[in-house]
């Protein structure tokens, strides 16, 4: 397939130059990885992290080149990729500007369920399957106008315990759950991921609290323990996937809706 040199400029506005459309695609986030084989992309994708779990078995085709926060360099100089694609939360400043160096890198950054549609139309773009990319899209907005009206609940989703953190505001977590009629008691913290204290979160007093699968593995033992010292707080374990954007998505907006349909039971 005939290349050609193109520069794209991507989300924290660096512009990047490279041979498009690229041949060899290295994702260091999970969310965009699956992306890019819902777009067709098998054949391309030569790297990924250990994080990055689906499509399964597909995905496993592609290399492991480590954490999203520890990448192997020299694995990754084995793979000659001519693309990289990296997202603002997930990956550090420093092994951008490591890789950067000798590769092209296209920075994602995703905070929103909007700018989570825009990235799956500019993956279509950086990788020449705009029309897979568009219809993708589509999609995704057609559930998002799908959400019906609910009651504003006001809630706390927690990512970690020892300390507890849970999801401030600016966060795609934060926007995705606002379609849905929750007030994040959390919106107000500086921080994007702030730690709370138990004594806070009792004082605060969420109608409903979210315990997610990850990063932290919350449990039905967590959930018990913490409904015992919130008696009046809906404590609910949620799949933790639903942080992924792009692809999951098409799952993620069903699974939510369902998670509303029960806290009405």
């Amino acid at each position: 397939m005939k290349q050609l040199l193109c520069e794209f400029a991507d989300d924290v506005g660096r512009s990047v130059e490279m041979m498009w459309p690229p041949q060899r695609i290295i994702s260091l986030c999970p969310s965009i990885t699956e992306t890019l084989y819902t777009l067709g992309l098998s054949s391309r994708v030569v790297g990924r992290t250990r994080f990055c779990i689906h499509p399964q078995p597909d995905v496993m085709s592609a290399e492991n080149i480590g954490g999203t926060k520890q990448v192997d360099f020299e694995r990754v100089a084995k793979l000659f990729p001519d693309l990289m694609i990296a997202e603002k939360e997930e990956n550090t400043r420093d092994t951008v500007s490591v890789l950067e160096q000798s590769y092209p890198v296209y920075v994602a950054n995703v905070t929103s369920v909007a700018s989570a549609v825009k990235l799956i139309r500019n993956l279509g773009d950086l990788t020449g399957s705009a029309e897979r990319a568009t219809s993708l899209a589509a999609s995704v907005e057609a559930k998002v106008r799908q959400v019906a009206s609910v009651f504003p609940r006001t809630m706390a989703y927690l990512i970690w315990e020892k300390p507890y953190m849970g999801v401030g505001a600016n966060t795609y977590l934060h926007d995705l759950l606002a379609h849905f009629g929750f007030v994040n008691v959390l919106a107000g913290r500086a921080e994007r991921y702030p730690e709370i204290s138990l004594t806070e979160l009792q004082r605060l007093r969420p109608e409903v609290v979210f315990l997610s699968s990850e990063p932290f593995p919350f449990d039905r033992r967590h959930q018990t323990a913490l409904q015992a010292v919130l008696p009046k707080t809906r404590v609910v374990l949620v799949d933790g996937e639903i942080s992924w954007y792009g692809a999951r998505m098409e799952w993620a907006f069903p699974y939510l809706e369902q998670v509303v349909a029960n806290l009405t039971e």
